[in-house]
């Protein structure tokens, strides 16, 4: 959902359903049932509390922010999710961290098949000296890529968007250490990637294909983007 207008005093809030919702609605069995809900501040620029202060940039947020209208693309919606914690003190949150255990960095070659295994890890903040809050502990994390280009190993999709965004939902286990939290991931491209795909994604000169993967915690609600670069070699 989306505020369409907030120039007055009224909240007018548009709600839609995304394009899953409605594939669920139209099975018109019984099984479509809301039982959750996120809210994000997509639109939201923080600095203008940094800039004018807490009251004065609250103020200036609510009156001059041009807020987004709902969405029917899921994957396009809530890119930046609000968390609940309890620890109303809370002052620090932990880094996430995506790192490449083998072959050293995040380019693929479109011939061959090799796994490339990616591990995501939850830190605690540096130089705080605090103990993490253990609601910001993730138990799982989002994967989000495109799946015309890439594949997560082992894996089945949990989400499949209509613009070939597809949502893994990877199980993180306990780190040691430093480490909090950590899974491990392994990236295959598709092997459907055609030379029509290719040609049609490519950058200029048709050497490689650009897209991105992004990982959110769970619970933390943290977030990551990365390249994933494609050569046509």
């Amino acid at each position: 959902m989306g505020f369409l207008d907030h120039s007055t005093n009224n909240v007018i809030v548009d709600a839609v359903l995304t394009d899953a919702g409605r594939r669920a609605l139209a099975r018109n069995d019984g099984s479509f049932q809301i039982f959750q809900f996120a809210l994000g501040d997509d639109e939201i620029d923080y600095q203008i509390i940094e800039q004018f202060g807490r009251l004065v940039g609250k103020e200036k947020i609510e009156k001059n922010t041009p807020v987004l209208e709902a969405l029917t693309a899921g994957s396009l919606g809530l890119k930046n999710k609000l968390v609940s914690i309890d620890n109303e003190y809370l002052a620090h949150f932990p880094l996430l961290n995506i790192n490449v255990t083998n072959n050293g960095n995040l380019v693929f070659n479109r011939t061959t098949t090799t796994r490339k295994n990616v591990t995501i890890e939850i830190t605690p903040a540096e130089g705080t000296g605090v103990d993490t809050e253990v609601q910001l502990i993730d138990s799982a994390y989002r994967v989000e890529l495109n799946n015309l280009f890439f594949r997560v190993n082992r894996e089945t999709p949990d989400v499949l968007y209509n613009d070939n965004t597809v949502v893994y939902e990877i199980t993180a286990q306990p780190g040691a250490g430093s480490i909090l939290s950590t899974a491990t991931i392994g990236l295959n491209v598709n092997t459907n990637l055609t030379d029509t795909t290719f040609n049609l994604y490519s950058t200029s000169g048709g050497t490689y294909i650009k897209t991105f993967m992004k990982v959110t915690g769970i619970n933390s609600g943290l977030s990551k983007t990365v390249e994933l670069r494609i050569n046509n070699a």
